[in-house]
């Protein structure tokens, strides 16, 4: 699985490989417990974002955001560098991102007031990694590129949550958020 493995730089941080070796070591969470744990927390940002606005609550979105893209890449160095995979480790590391990414796209749409465009995103963002894994199942080397692979995706999702905290302040528009 090595060798399909998303390339992250964050990977190569030393705290990032010191508090994945704290968890493997430890054995806190198993990697698929922590790949679970991402979606609670895309979860609980897309309940906030679905029914609130404010700009409290946009910053707590863009924590969610984080928090579970983190749980993304500590449940890979568990699993991996930890030593620690399982035979369903692939089921988890590709289903909770499924669902995470669906839960936060889709209250996306609904806090923009344009929720078949959310719906729209999380289909194509299932599809893109649909097409990538069936791919490495014929035996083709994966490519995470693209112009919003998960972490541009993410990455814009917090932009416009943290800019939508502002622009909410301010003006009390959600523009940032389409």
């Amino acid at each position: 699985m090595t060798e399909n493995r998303r390339p992250i730089a964050s990977r190569n941080n030393r705290f990032s490989q010191g508090f994945a070796r704290w968890l493997a070591v430890n054995k806190v969470l198993t990697p698929n417990q922590i790949s679970c744990l991402s979606v609670v927390f895309a979860g609980f940002g897309a309940l906030v974002l679905a029914y609130s606005v404010h700009p409290a609550a946009l910053v707590l979105v863009a924590l969610m955001i984080q928090l579970r893209l983190l749980c993304n890449l500590f449940d890979g160095m568990v699993a991996v560098e930890g030593g620690q995979k399982t035979p369903a480790g692939e089921l988890f590391n590709e289903l909770p991102d499924r669902i995470a990414d669906s839960l936060l796209l889709v209250a996306l749409g609904y806090a923009a007031g344009l929720a078949a465009l959310g719906w729209l995103a999380a289909l194509l963002a299932v599809c893109t990694a649909y097409i990538r894994i069936f791919g490495g199942s014929l035996g083709l080397k994966q490519s995470f590129r693209g112009p919003m692979a998960k972490q541009h995706r993410m990455a814009v999702m917090t932009a416009a949550c943290l800019i939508g905290a502002f622009e909410t302040a301010y003006t009390q528009t959600v523009y940032a958020l389409g």
